[in-house]
């Protein structure tokens, strides 16, 4: 069987799709001819620049207000699927996507494959690629499953390109009534304070780790990464000690990005935290331990102490 309509699970707000998305679109364009889009949501704000990145239709289900996505979403898709039957369901390795997929897979009783990096078709049927052992090898998975292959990727495996084509055509879809699950509902939210770049598409990110020594270093970290107009990021070992918050987490239980440049600063270069960052376009190192793994993916290394190089070039950049 030929892979030809592939539907993706698509987020985002009242700005537009999320990046994720948009990775996603790019990836279906290249399996199939009928890229359509799923919304959980009002998918109003999003139909031109979905149309731009490929998708024909978007299905939305209006607004969610206080229900929680994942039941929701995962009914109105089985009650969906049923009637659109697309070869595949892609989608972003992200908390909506994961409680979405895992209900959708009850309900169709079909296997789903999370964490993938990669897409191909091979004899008609889809193949999936995902990292294992931290990274070090890559599994590849083929769905021989009837119904549609169910697979969620994780940020940055995917480069999104608008095709320029218009706007895609908005259709609704009706509620679906989940059940005893539906009575769950969302009391409350929190936003994070957000300001400058974002870690997710910073064109470049400083990374401190657990070579600063203590918590009050990484404020060094942020002011290079101010002075660069760049995000600053973390390790695994300060998120966990407390020193900064998850959100600033790279690694493979943290964000995965791919900035033109990653400063990494006292980062020994863990497994872990390399598959979050080694796709990177440059890597700038600096540990005092020329043994350090960071450098073997390095492609500029400073050996030596980073409470006084980081300094140094803070203070090389203020003199400009």
């Amino acid at each position: 069987m030929a892979i030809e309509t592939i539907l993706v699970f698509g987020e985002g707000d009242d700005s537009g799709p999320s990046g994720l998305t948009l990775e996603l679109l790019a990836a279906a364009r290249g399996l199939a001819s009928n890229i359509h889009v799923f919304v959980a949501g009002d998918a109003a704000p999003m139909v031109t620049e979905l149309g731009a990145h490929g998708a024909s239709t978007v299905y939305s289900t209006g607004p969610m207000d206080e229900k929680l996505m994942g039941v929701h979403a995962a009914a109105a898709l089985a009650s969906h699927v049923e009637v659109a039957a697309p070869d595949a369901i892609f989608f972003g390795q992200t908390p909506d996507g994961r409680d979405t997929a895992a209900r959708l897979a009850v309900l169709l009783d079909q296997p789903v494959v999370t964490n993938n990096v990669g897409a191909s078709v091979e004899d008609g049927a889809l193949v999936v690629e995902e990292p294992v052992f931290g990274g070090t090898q890559n599994v590849f998975t083929a769905f021989q499953n009837d119904g549609p292959a169910l697979a969620l990727f994780r940020p940055k495996s995917f480069e999104a390109e608008a095709t320029g084509g218009g706007a895609a055509e908005l259709v609704e879809v009706e509620a679906v009534d989940p059940g005893n699950a539906g009575s769950a509902v969302v009391t409350g939210r929190h936003v994070e304070e957000r300001s400058g770049p974002q870690l997710d598409d910073a064109a470049v990110v400083v990374s401190g780790g657990r070579g600063l020594g203590q918590p009050e270093a990484f404020e060094m970290v942020d002011e290079l990464a101010g002075l660069l107009e760049a995000a600053s990021g973390a390790s695994r070992a300060i998120v966990d000690a407390g020193w900064v918050p998850y959100s600033k987490q790279v690694g493979q239980t943290g964000k995965v990005v791919k900035p033109n440049v990653y400063l990494a600063c006292g980062i020994s270069g863990a497994t872990q935290h390399l598959v979050g960052m080694k796709g990177s376009k440059h890597i700038i190192a600096i540990n005092k331990d020329p043994e350090a793994p960071i450098f073997g993916v390095a492609d500029l290394g400073i050996v030596g102490d980073v409470h006084k190089v980081v300094p140094a070039l803070i203070e090389a950049l203020k003199s400009r």
